[in-house]
């Protein structure tokens, strides 16, 4: 008697989260090991999560050396934009994969020299449900929404607010005109992950980002402390 198709597709699936957990245990060693600090991004398709991360790298690449793996389903779209920045840019073709897995990241970064890098962002695949369950070795998860969106977001999507770090409200020079209710945005968020650090910007005028590099800046000296400590 055949096993329920249910019960192969559970087993199967385990297998891959495991081998996915495995990889990511690597990457996040060699990581470490080198030095860089790892930013991943995940968001619904529309968010200005591109943008935003152009922006986050011209303003860094003054006194930080750092690159960017971007994910997408079919186009390069979003690496040629991307390159606008200056900075070494590959992007990650997944076909009808909706999210990123550890092996894809470990791939994309062979030629390169980690450990010549200060910081690598990882711009997953737009949606907010795929990519809340792999881990790809990042020391910070950013989960962004943007205020077109609406403000229940992190309640229809908890899993990948509690798999992330910080959660970052996006297009914020729209919030009157779209009569963003930031209260409700605040409590949505800490409705599923209390005490999660929400940070507001505008990758459009500038408006947050000084706060958001600081920000990063300042994660990325504590790790750097705490692994000189261990």
């Amino acid at each position: 008697m055949s096993l329920p198709t249910t019960t192969r597709m559970v087993e199967v699936r385990t297998q891959v989260l495991k081998a996915n957990d495995n990889d990511a245990r690597l990457l996040r060693q060699r990581f470490h090991n080198n030095g860089v600090f790892v930013v991943s991004l995940v968001s619904s398709p529309g968010t200005g999560k591109t943008l935003f991360l152009e922006r986050t790298l011209t303003m860094l690449r003054e006194r930080y050396r750092c690159a960017a793996l971007v994910g997408d389903l079919a186009t390069e779209n979003d690496a040629r934009r991307l390159e606008r920045a200056g900075v070494p840019i590959r992007q990650i073709i997944t076909g009808s994969v909706c999210h990123l897995e550890a092996k894809m990241v470990s791939d994309a970064l062979v030629g390169w020299n980690l450990d010549e890098l200060d910081f690598l962002f990882i711009e997953n695949v737009g949606n907010l449900v795929c990519p809340a369950t792999y881990d790809l070795g990042e020391e910070m998860r950013l989960v962004l929404f943007s205020v077109t969106e609406g403000e229940d977001k992190p309640r229809k999507y908890p899993t990948i607010f509690n798999t992330a770090d910080v959660a970052i409200i996006t297009k914020i020079e729209l919030a009157t005109v779209t009569e963003f209710d930031r209260e409700a945005a605040y409590a949505s968020v800490q409705a599923v992950r209390p005490g999660m650090r929400i940070l507001e910007l505008s990758a459009k005028t500038g408006l947050g980002m000084n706060q958001w590099l600081e920000f990063l800046e300042l994660r990325s000296a504590e790790r750097s402390e705490r692994l000189v400590v261990v």
